[in-house]
């Protein structure tokens, strides 16, 4: 990368990690009104439907925001596409950095947390998380670093490592859908008494880490096949 790029890097992580205390701020504010006890699973109290309809288009929102960054950022769409793995990840970790000065939580990396709320809930532990941007980063910088587009080998592997890490997290709330028969009712989900007790008083089982891993080890080796195509 030209010095220029590495400026333009810069801004990018200075502009995601002042998103992620707007982002921490927020969830400061929604704590307070419906965990004034702490956060902690089973959450006891679910969010109104209006309000968790608000919530789910902020979030949708700030997609938008990083997606506008990185067209702004980059001509290629490769290049765009690297700098919103960029900006999503230090979003992402600079997210729980502010939450940790601002509250003290979590308490630890095994603590679990609620990531995304569309199209359901996603949850599992923070280091899962962590690590996925982590990895996003590396894999945003071999691209900006990179004059070659990726195959459809590293695509096929970015994409299948991708999903596995996608599904351990929508893997409790989507059991409780399809064990309960709810999916035949998806889009009044949010306002069923019955599925919004049942989520209140849900906590999430053991994270599948072996299909992280796994996630993980796929993702890793589309990077490999494409660093050492770029040799």
């Amino acid at each position: 990368m030209r010095p220029g790029e590495y400026r333009q890097l810069a801004a990018a992580a200075v502009f995601a990690a002042a998103m992620g205390y707007l982002e921490s701020a927020v969830v400061v504010y929604l704590r307070q009104l419906y965990c004034p006890e702490g956060f902690a699973f089973p959450l006891r109290k679910f969010m109104d439907p209006h309000a968790l309809a608000i919530e789910s288009l902020r979030e949708l929102s700030t997609l938008v925001l990083l997606l506008a960054v990185a067209y702004l950022a980059a001509s290629s769409w490769k290049d765009r596409f690297a700098y919103f793995l960029f900006t999503f990840a230090v979003w992402d970790i600079f997210y729980y950095v502010w939450l940790k000065a601002l509250l003290g939580w979590p308490a630890s990396f095994q603590t679990f947390d609620v990531l995304f709320l569309v199209p359901w809930p996603w949850v599992g532990p923070v280091l899962a998380p962590v690590i996925a941007s982590c990895t996003m980063i590396v894999l945003a910088l071999l691209l900006l670093d990179s004059k070659e587009n990726p195959g459809f080998q590293e695509w096929a592997l970015w994409i299948a490592g991708g999903f596995a890490i996608l599904t351990t997290f929508l893997a409790d709330f989507g059991r409780l859908i399809l064990e309960g028969g709810y999916w035949k009712k998806f889009l009044q989900l949010a306002g069923d008494p019955r599925f919004r007790e049942i989520s209140s008083n849900y906590a999430p089982g053991n994270y599948d880490w072996f299909l992280f891993t796994g996630g993980e080890a796929v993702i890793l080796a589309g990077l490999f096949v494409f660093h050492r195509r770029q040799k």
